[in-house]
């Protein structure tokens, strides 16, 4: 919550939806979305990942590059995602 205490003065300011002071969106790597995609649960994704693009997506079309988040881990264990933001 560091970034929440910088930005907010307080946990409800922060997650409250009427208070929102930057928004990003992270984009995540395809190879990424493909492990994931491939477990359980999430068959029914698959096809829509073959059929957008970070190229093609109505947020990312424009360039991702500073909203590409690093990700580590895998998806048997899970992953996390590191996403540089400034403020």
């Amino acid at each position: 919550m560091t970034l929440a205490a910088a930005c907010y003065r307080s946990l409800a300011d922060a997650t409250s939806s009427g208070n929102a002071l930057r928004t990003t969106q992270p984009a995540l790597p395809k190879e990424t979305c493909e492990a994931v995609y491939a477990t359980d649960g999430y068959s029914s994704s698959v096809r829509t990942l073959s059929q957008v693009s970070l190229t093609s997506d109505m947020v990312f079309r424009d360039g991702w590059d500073r909203q590409l988040a690093t990700v580590t881990g895998d998806a048997g264990s899970g992953c996390t995602a590191s996403l540089p933001v400034v403020v």
